[in-house]
């Protein structure tokens, strides 16, 4: 196994890569650069950096004004606040005028940790993803989150990226090729096709790999795009397999799981869909990989629940 990064640790440093080869992106956080990791953009081209301070809500009204008037702006906090206390100027500042502006809300989900539910995100793909004109993508790796953050400057609408704080291995190799809207196959197989986003990619492989032993073979696939959904790949799916699990860090409700439901239900004959996450709770302090033991996210409970979903 590869060693362990963060996803925001690498968005730190693609935003910094990408401040050097683009002068007109500029960046805004609201007083957690180094937890954004937005400091190495800061440290880079401070003239383009502004700490809006803790006022999440003015910070993302200026990135509005900002792209409005022809600059990319990455807009920066814990993914909580940035979704949860930002939702109206969001939804009326950016999304309605579909402006460029790029919110990365970062230390998502339960993996969060010991902050507990006040700061754990549970719902906020589920809001973005409601919004008309906005992208939502939530990378699997260090190298899929350095893919995204420049595919999210070139692409000319807003764009919600998820990231997260609890490390995980270099998961895709160096020919790989991040496309908004495009799902991939990370693991073959017919029996059951588990789709899975961000911090999960990991554990469905995993999971996927303990099924191996019962001669179960799972499709694996990273849904790093959740808004557009790459509607074919479940189609695909549903065609070729028995089972279809979604497995999330956030809320079953509106999130992934919601997503691939949707497209499900408009599928004449498909496979039952088995929704892993978060069930209509929030969080609590705790340890990650605590946290994620309760939610039953781990690889191996993952795989108990599929094979109780088949049998």
């Amino acid at each position: 196994m590869t060693s362990l990064t963060e996803t925001r640790n690498a968005y730190g440093q693609a935003l910094r890569e990408l401040g050097a080869q683009r002068p007109d992106v500029v960046v805004l956080d609201a007083d957690l650069y180094k937890s954004t990791q937005t400091i190495l953009f800061r440290d880079a081209f401070p003239e383009r950096f502004i700490d809006i301070g803790i006022s999440e809500a003015d910070m993302v009204s200026t990135a509005a004004g900002m792209a409005a008037s022809g600059l990319i702006a990455y807009c920066n906090s814990f993914a909580i606040f940035l979704s949860g206390m930002c939702y109206m100027p969001i939804r009326t500042q950016i999304a309605y005028p579909a402006l460029p502006v790029k919110l990365a809300g970062s230390s998502a989900g339960l993996t969060q940790g010991p902050d507990g539910a006040s700061h754990q995100s549970l719902e906020d793909i589920s809001l973005m993803r409601a919004l008309p004109n906005m992208v939502v993508v939530a990378p699997a790796d260090d190298l899929e989150t350095r893919q995204a953050t420049f595919a999210a400057a070139e692409w000319p609408g807003p764009v919600y990226i998820r990231l997260g704080r609890y490390p995980v291995p270099r998961l895709l190799d160096s020919a790989y090729q991040f496309v908004i809207g495009q799902a991939t196959t990370m693991r073959a197989g017919d029996d059951v096709a588990i789709f899975a986003t961000g911090h999960m990619v990991w554990k469905a492989l995993e999971a996927a790999e303990l099924l191996a032993r019962d001669r179960v073979e799972a499709r694996v696939v990273n849904v790093s795009t959740i808004k557009p959904l790459d509607e074919a790949a479940v189609r695909e799916a549903a065609g070729r397999t028995g089972l279809l699990v979604t497995v999330e860090e956030h809320s079953i409700i509106g999130g992934l799981g919601g997503a691939v439901a949707e497209c499900v239900s408009g599928i004449a004959g498909a496979p039952p869909l088995l929704r892993l996450g978060v069930r209509d709770l929030f969080g609590e302090s705790g340890l990650a990989d605590e946290l994620l033991e309760k939610h039953r996210l781990t690889a191996p409970l993952i795989a108990e629940d599929i094979r109780g979903a088949m049998a």
